[in-house]
């Protein structure tokens, strides 16, 4: 399990872990972690394309911008969010947690951004000690998404099954989207001769709908 980053002001490691739900149902608490999530998206997106510059000296942009993707993407900061325990300090509103928000991928995700956010302001805006937390968790799975043997394009996977079942392709809709501007998160579905196979939800039409043919792969026993 990796280590939380040590804050000097305490107050904001406390909002960067409180979402908006709590925020709602307790209000003498103070501001949620959105606009912390703002900043610490800008600086994630910032940092991870300085590492994989470095990483990768001879790579082009076509490489490396799928890759920072990947990198800085709802599911991976999900997960970062995870190895560093935060679903046991996000603050949650109840009806929130009796969804099963500690656990929601994309919930852990903003959680982490506000980290980030966070950190750097209590570094007072320095970014060397945010680079020295982050570059060892993109260093911990870098190889694994660059390795086209561990990154399948699920879209053209679920095509190419389409086309030798039916001989049709699959079909996306973009069926919602919820969240503020700067933090949009749409829900995209795949259909296949009018049947839904799968859904999907990610920052960018494009995420979910890959989202969404992951979950129709796993669905039909392919991924």
């Amino acid at each position: 399990m990796r280590s939380l980053p040590r804050f000097q002001n305490a107050a904001l490691f406390t909002q960067a872990m409180t979402h908006k739900s709590y925020a709602r149902e307790n209000p003498q608490t103070g501001d949620d972690n959105e606009r912390l999530e703002f900043l610490g998206d800008a600086i994630l997106t910032f940092l991870c394309g300085e590492f994989l510059f470095a990483r990768y000296p001879t790579q082009p942009e076509g490489v490396l911008t799928p890759l920072r993707a990947s990198l800085v993407d709802a599911t991976q900061l999900g997960k970062f969010a995870q190895a560093l325990s935060l679903q046991t300090h996000v603050r949650l509103g109840k009806g929130v947690e009796g969804s099963g928000g500690r656990m929601n991928s994309r919930l852990l995700s903003s959680a982490f951004e506000a980290l980030v956010g966070a950190y750097f302001l209590d570094q007072r805006s320095r970014i060397e000690p945010v680079r020295d937390f982050v570059f060892p968790l993109f260093e911990s799975v870098v190889d694994v998404l660059a390795d086209p043997t561990q990154n399948v394009n699920e879209k053209s996977k679920l095509q190419e099954w389409s086309l030798g079942q039916s001989g049709n392709m699959p079909t996306y809709d973009i069926v919602g989207e919820s969240g503020p501007d700067h933090a949009k998160e749409f829900t995209a579905v795949v259909r296949i001769d009018s049947q839904t196979f799968g859904y999907g939800q990610g920052r960018r039409k494009q995420d979910a709908e890959k989202a969404a043919a992951r979950n129709a792969l796993q669905q039909l026993g392919l991924l």
